[in-house]
């Protein structure tokens, strides 16, 4: 039998529950927060490790994955893995794993939060009374959208994008979607969801556009100048897919030009910068990556990427691991 102990790193630091269950399986080093948040210190000490609990922040690439001599498994604490280079890792013989489901309900009511806030102007109206100039009720004061009978156009009808359509369903929207394939006939019917082939049509025929789909070479600037212009000019954008989903020129652009009422949006594509445009931009809620982040939801998020890696360490079948990438 064999009498390595497995290395396990962390490159952030994580809820203390998956913490503790690593350190039952291996030695554990978990990261300040920023350590790893280039390749350069993760090729210099990858080398020393048998696993990797890594975020999105986390650049695994085709680099860093070449020099993981004893690496075995990569698992990424979030549902999407475009920092991770999987082909890559297959290649060396590198499981990679991420944890799709336990943030599903957490993301469609952080959605349908933003849209709330943003379409009822709740920042603009905290700050105007902050500043001490809210001097009584105002007939005028800070109109906004009401939701029923407005249609939600979803570009990405995956677990988050149908958690969102019945949060707004409930609030009477109608609900259109743009999608790889369409959903469930039954899915479909319960929503009252109309499938829209093209995205560009669905993105000029409704009053809110969110985007919940993975960032790909397809999806990448999804939203152009083009398309925005093509927008209804009081519409609402959110986005709590990816920032690269999104050219920020073209929307900071749009927004200080009034082409569409307004953005809530969760991610950029230079994270942790933002767009400086962005951050003057009118009607424009600018939220830090939070949607997920529920005490319940980090920590099931956590022990999902966690047992993938002590699975794999135990020498697990893939087929007991569900959350396991296979392309």
């Amino acid at each position: 039998m064999s009498s390595h102990i497995p290395h396990i790193l962390v490159t952030e630091p994580i809820p203390e529950k998956v913490t503790s269950y690593l350190k039952e399986f291996g030695k554990v080093t978990v990261a300040p927060k920023g350590t790893y948040g280039s390749e350069e210190k993760l090729i210099e000490d990858i080398k020393n490790y048998d696993a990797l609990l890594c975020m999105l922040s986390t650049p695994v690439t085709a680099k860093v994955l070449a020099e993981a001599k004893q690496l075995k498994v990569v698992a990424n604490f979030a549902v999407g893995y475009d920092n991770i280079d999987v082909s890559a890792a297959h290649s060396h013989g590198i499981k990679v794993a991420n944890t799709p489901d336990v943030l599903t309900e957490a993301c469609g009511d952080y959605a349908m939060g933003l849209l709330l806030a943003l379409s009822r102007k709740f920042k603009e109206a905290e700050k105007y009374l902050r500043e001490g100039r809210f001097n009584g009720w105002e007939p005028l004061g800070f109109l906004g959208m009401e939701l029923r009978d407005r249609t939600l156009g979803i570009i990405g009808m995956g677990r988050i994008g149908q958690s969102f359509a019945y949060r707004a369903r409930a609030f009477g929207m109608n609900i259109k979607y743009h999608n790889r394939s369409r959903i469930a006939p039954q899915v479909e019917q319960q929503l009252k969801a109309t499938y829209v082939e093209d995205h560009k049509e669905l993105a000029r025929n409704c009053d809110v556009l969110s985007l919940n789909c993975p960032l790909n070479n397809e999806t990448h600037h999804l939203v152009d100048k083009a398309l925005l212009e093509s927008m209804r000019e009081h519409a609402l954008l959110i986005n709590i897919s990816r920032g690269a989903v999104i050219d920020e020129s073209a929307l900071a652009n749009a927004l200080h030009n009034r082409t569409i009422a307004g953005a809530a949006l969760d991610v950029f594509e230079e994270e942790p910068k933002v767009h400086p445009q962005l951050l003057s931009a009118p009607n424009t809620l600018l939220l830090p990556h939070i949607a997920s982040a529920t005490h319940k939801t980090r920590e099931a998020i956590g022990m999902l990427a966690a047992e993938a890696i002590t699975s794999v360490l135990q020498g697990k079948p893939d087929t007991e691991i569900p959350n396991l990438i296979r392309r």
